[in-house]
């Protein structure tokens, strides 16, 4: 029986830390691209940014190409603001 709850709470632990590294990577990698593209972001690695489309502040996660998340590539306002983030023009916070 204390085996089998030793085991539990091994088992409870372990996937515990596999998520805190998972979050962790994840967090790296955009608060990596982030940088790359040269944009302020929270501790989360999100890129802080002013949607254009919306007019309202984002906390994005920026694909290898550096468009947000919420890029859609038929909007007009979306297609001008991974522009401006190529050039560095991009409105932040």
């Amino acid at each position: 029986m204390a085996d089998d709850r030793i085991e539990r709470v091994l088992r409870q632990k372990l996937r515990s830390a596999g998520r805190q590294i998972g979050e962790a990577k994840r967090a790296y990698r955009h608060a990596r691209r982030s940088a790359e593209a040269d944009l302020p972001h929270g501790d989360d690695g999100r890129a802080r940014i002013v949607c254009r489309r919306y007019a309202e502040r984002r906390a994005v996660e920026l694909d290898p190409e550096h468009r947000p998340g919420c890029f859609d590539p038929r909007s007009q306002d979306c297609q001008g603001c991974v522009e401006d983030i190529r050039s560095g023009d991009i409105e932040t916070w």
